[in-house]
């Protein structure tokens, strides 16, 4: 049996059984419309071919002629092509780029898949393979367009191999500086994404390296693109401001010195000429320490209107030129500054000054990529520059792709969203589309992070982020249920239960996150100045990167009202304005966001703000556990490979939100000194804390911050290469119990444990999550490396001796935090 290890992602098409298969008529052939074999219709000719091969056992032949009267043929083109031959189709209504005509039933039994142009005829071929996968080819009859022209996604891939917020291995794209000569995982990278119809990638970080424009790798470029055109997909790259001077030899970057702006033209040229068909550049310049036009005394405009015009000889090349643009020195101390004001104070006041293939590319939120924030009010201040939406498939702050968060649902949260411009309907996905404001090409672009692995993002629940993201794309009002319930079917199959299950465990995630991550929009608690994974509040706050939460002893939360604060709420559209403006308007959600109250503020549910933080992580990290529980009942329903990795994921993370739980909840109830009022918080009956345990070979150390560990310590082992033995007589009634370990897994060794109960092993591990889970790992005992595993239905008998013998490795000194003896169905 083949393992199936998720390289084809959605693409399985996995064979019906014979009773079903026989029930669909025979194809007789395949009719493409253009024999090349660089075109998308003959791409997608294949692509059908293969796909009734797999899915319902039938060999049919291609053919380039369409000539006579053809029966039970699918027939793939243009509109205009199949129109030259056979004449115009009357029902087809005027169809936008990209769009295409699907007709499963038409004249003598053909299947017409026609589009507006090739790479709508291909997107056209997976529609209706893609429903035929999941049995569900009814009498379709209908055309699709897209929401917005442009659909791209930006790799944040390094020259060197390396993914900046990458967690599914080294890029496909670089290896030690240059462009891959291998393309077969670009080619199959560019099916997944033309299927789900996204026509462009960005292949490199926006943090980009100016030798990108070597001769070698302009020779890499032009591969790439050669790869990736037969599917639809063109390519774009992020160039880095600095280039004449780091790279080109110029002594300046000036946009407006004449020989900066021909240098720049010569390398445009140079790109074209290996890259015909290049959808353009995308900047960040003059954020996070990265130079830019002021760097130079010059405005943002003048840096984007010199790419712009570098472009414009060569047809429809678009400057994406990213508003993330922010000073990440501000001083906490000064009440009215703030990160979240800086998109509209640096873009609002340029609005007529950008050319008109300048696209000012907008994240979502204000900040970064939150687990909740509102959305950004640039959205809502740009009228003749024109904007596409940043979205951010990568979970950078939201578990990377070791915790599962299904995030359509806050996509679609925010897609809907009236920005009631002029007083008028405003929803975002309308602005966006470019229907609002008439603008002519905008739409949607999101940061992307597959890498080699054959999961290719890392997890293959979180595989179903990239497929909404492109489904989402085209059309914004597609149902988050129905995307992933159709993702489930085409990953894992037609079973009801798979698709049932992981439709609750999808739904469920992203408000079983914020639970134990971040609650009332104080943002994701992670520690934002080391690797934005792990919980560590205090991070937020005391240093210049603006994400702060200003919490105290009394009080927490941003005052962004213009009344009293940093005038943030005054940017959104008067409506808007006035709700987030007034506390008693704006919704709890964003309550922290806009208004800073004491802990012991009354939300709208009764609950104090503090009570609330309590009862959510308890909740949150509760609704976790039972993540594993849904999963284990697809066991034998789908590949065992896959079951058990996913397996695997939801029990990590399931651990890894108690972590999360604790170290939020002890942190605000030690700044705020407000107990839990229902007395869980620092109350554990059923945990051992390792240094209360007899000790031999280990010492106890403290732990920074010291809410990552139980009563803010840990034990390590007093060498380097000596085991040491932590063991303890148990006091509990005797019974079946399940027992958890809290121990660190960082960087710098792969530590030995093994687990004795009156000298019986229960039980043996490893720390060597860093060759199992892709998210950034740390070297320290922390939030980032805190983790659990559990030995379960273990007969306790009072009176025994439990004993764990840890074995250092390297640097990792076989760390432990703690032991849970817990009751079965207790949740530690």
């Amino acid at each position: 049996m083949t393992i199936e290890t998720g390289l084809d992602g959605w693409l399985r098409y996995a064979p019906h059984p014979a009773e079903t298969s026989n029930s669909y008529r025979a194809i007789s052939n395949i009719i493409v419309l253009n024999k090349s074999k660089t075109s998308p219709v003959y791409t997608a000719g294949k692509e059908v071919q293969d796909g009734l091969r797999r899915i319902l056992g039938q060999k049919i032949e291609i053919s380039g002629e369409l000539s006579g009267t053809p029966s039970s043929s699918v027939i793939i083109g243009t509109v205009e092509a199949f129109s030259s031959t056979c004449g115009k189709i009357p029902e087809i209504p005027e169809l936008k780029e990209d769009g295409f005509w699907l007709n499963t039933h038409a004249e003598n039994d053909c299947v017409h898949i026609l589009g507006e142009n090739e790479r709508g005829a291909i997107y056209g071929a997976f529609e209706y393979l893609m429903r035929l996968a999941q049995g569900n080819l009814n009498h379709v009859k209908s055309a699709s367009n897209p929401s917005a022209p442009i659909r791209w996604v930006n790799q944040w891939d390094n020259l060197d191999g390396s993914i900046e917020r990458g967690y599914a291995g080294p890029s496909i794209f670089f290896r030690n500086g240059e462009v891959v000569t291998d393309m077969t995982r670009v080619a199959q990278f560019a099916r997944l994404l033309s299927s789900i119809r996204l026509n462009a990638v960005v292949v490199n970080n926006v943090n980009a390296n100016p030798k990108l424009f070597s001769k070698t790798n302009l020779d890499g470029l032009r591969r790439i693109a050669d790869t990736m055109r037969p599917w639809g997909v063109r390519i774009g790259i992020s160039l880095y401001f600095d280039s004449p001077k780091k790279f080109g030899g110029l002594p300046t970057s000036d946009p407006l010195d004449p020989a900066v702006n021909d240098w720049w033209k010569d390398i445009t040229a140079k790109v074209y000429e290996k890259v015909p068909d290049l959808v353009g550049y995308t900047i960040k310049a003059n954020s996070e320490g990265q130079p830019g036009p002021l760097s130079y005394n010059r405005t943002l405009a003048d840096g984007a209107n010199m790419f712009a015009r570098a472009l414009k000889p060569y047809g429809d090349g678009v400057v994406m030129y990213r508003a993330f643009v922010y000073n990440h020195h501000l001083d906490e101390s000064v009440w009215t500054n703030d990160r979240a004001n800086a998109a509209v104070d640096y873009f609002k006041e340029l609005d007529d000054q950008f050319e008109d293939n300048v696209i000012v590319q907008i994240k979502w939120g204000p900040i970064d990529f939150q687990v909740r924030e509102p959305p950004s009010p640039l959205l809502a201040n740009l009228r003749k520059t024109k904007g596409a939406i940043e979205f951010q498939v990568a979970q950078e702050y939201l578990g990377q792709q070791s915790h599962y968060v299904y995030m359509a649902p806050l996509w679609r949260e925010i897609l809907d969203y009236d920005m009631r411009i002029d007083d008028k309907p405003s929803v975002i996905r309308d602005i966006v589309s470019g229907e609002r404001l008439n603008w002519s090409r905008s739409g949607y672009t999101a940061v992307l992070n597959i890498g080699s692995d054959s999961t290719w993002i890392g997890h293959h629940l979180s595989m179903s982020n990239l497929y909404a993201y492109g489904r989402l794309a085209w059309n914004p009002l597609a149902s988050s249920v129905s995307i992933i319930q159709d993702w489930a079917r085409l990953t894992f199959g037609l079973n009801e239960t798979i698709i049932d299950t992981i439709t609750k465990i999808s739904m469920e995630s992203w408000p079983t996150y914020e639970k134990y991550s971040g609650n009332l929009g104080i943002q994701t608690l992670c520690d934002i100045i080391y690797t934005h994974y792990g919980p560590s509040p205090g991070s937020q706050d005391g240093n210049g990167w603006g994400q702060w939460t200003r919490a105290n002893a009394h009080s927490i939360g941003m005052d962004r009202t213009v009344a009293t604060g940093s005038g943030n709420a005054g940017q959104y559209p008067p409506e808007i304005a006035a709700i987030y403006e007034n506390i008693e308007t704006t919704p709890d959600d964003l309550l922290l966001w806009f208004h800073h109250v004491p802990y012991t503020h009354r939300l709208k549910s009764g609950k104090t703000v503090i009570q609330h933080f309590y009862d959510e992580h308890y909740e949150g990290a509760a609704h976790a556990q039972t993540f594993p529980i849904e999963w284990a009942k697809l066991e034998g329903l789908i590949d065992d490979h896959r079951f058990k990795q996913t397996a695997f994921k939801l029990q990590y993370q399931a651990g890894h939100a108690l972590v999360w739980r604790d170290s939020v909840n002890n942190f605000y109830f030690g700044k705020s000194k407000i107990p839990d009022g229902k007395n869980r918080v620092g109350n554990h009956i059923w945990r051992i804390e390792a240094e209360d345990m007899h000790l031999s070979g280990y010492k106890t150390v403290s732990v920074t911050p010291a809410e990552a560990a139980s009563c803010g310590k840990a034990i390590v082992t007093e060498s380097n290469t000596e085991p040491g033995t932590a063991q303890k007589e148990l006091s509990f009634p005797t019974g079946i119990y399940d027992i958890a370990v809290n121990y660190y897994d960082h960087l710098g060794g792969r530590s030995k444990y093994e687990i004795f109960l009156n000298e019986g092993s229960i039980g043996f591990w490893t720390g060597d999550l860093q060759d199992k889970l892709g998210h950034d790992f740390s070297e320290y005992l922390d939030g980032h490396s805190a983790t659990r595993i559990t030995f379960r239905g273990i007969n306790v008998q009072k009176g025994d001796i439990l004993k764990i013998i840890g074995q250092p490795d390297g640097t990792e000194l076989a760390p432990l935090d703690y032991v849970s003896v817990l009751p079965e169905g207790t949740i530690d």
